[in-house]
């Protein structure tokens, strides 16, 4: 019964992001995580580390990923990844972030993710339109703030990743979620199907719309550097 009840929540969370797949629900998506990424990465001490930053080859975002249930629980997101190509943050990629959790969970919250490829087999598993984290390219709870960057063990890791739940900053397992291209809101946003692999590739130029995004990935690595 319970699998029963968390399989309706969860297809109940698809459909309502699913209806906002229009072209101004991708481009609210792509500012709002702007704004997450943003406001993580102001505030040093307590965030992402400058050398994970520095080091980072794609950075995907998903604004308030749904996580919600009774005893079993389910979460369910949509986001947006660019890749650093050249120097240059290529045009972005949409995908939908799908998983089961397990253990005791009532009620229902919003949770603010960054996933980072820190090398090729990182970036390679982000180029795919499916793939599952910590399958094809192991995944890790992120080092935080200023400190925690002289650790070293992150580092055998192709993906790192991070959450904000009610302004609180941490890194979190992600192992086991299923990263799937999100069709819907690459047709809408550029008017026709494209692959994930020509987005984060650099084959295909950023468009004007993405450029609040991709200023704020700019401007978390430029900062980084900076410190």
């Amino acid at each position: 019964m319970k699998k029963l009840m968390v399989l309706l929540l969860v297809f109940g969370i698809c459909g309502l992001a699913r209806a906002a797949d229009d072209k101004a629900g991708v481009e609210k998506r792509l500012d709002n995580a702007a704004t997450v990424l943003q406001q993580i990465t102001s505030a040093p001490d307590k965030g992402i580390p400058q050398e994970v930053l520095n080091g980072a080859k794609c950075v995907a975002v998903v604004p308030h990923m749904l996580k919600a249930g009774f005893g079993i629980g389910g979460q369910h997101g949509k986001g947006v990844a660019t890749c650093n190509v050249n120097g240059t943050w290529s045009a972005p990629a949409f995908f939908s972030l799908s998983g089961g959790s397990f253990g005791f969970q009532i009620g229902a919250e919003g949770v603010d993710l960054v996933i980072l490829a820190m090398n090729e087999q990182g970036m390679q598993a982000l180029l795919k339109d499916k793939f599952q984290v910590g399958g094809e390219a192991s995944a890790a709870a992120g080092p935080v703030g200023r400190e925690a960057s002289a650790q070293t063990d992150w580092k055998a890791h192709p993906l790192l990743t991070y959450s904000r739940t009610k302004g609180a900053f941490a890194g979190v397992s992600l192992n086991g979620a299923v990263m799937s291209q999100d069709k819907e809101a690459t047709d809408a946003f550029y008017g026709q199907p494209m692959a994930s692999a020509q987005l984060l590739s650099g084959a295909v130029p950023a468009p004007p719309d993405a450029k609040m995004f991709l200023n704020a990935v700019q401007q978390a690595e430029t900062t980084a550097r900076a410190r």
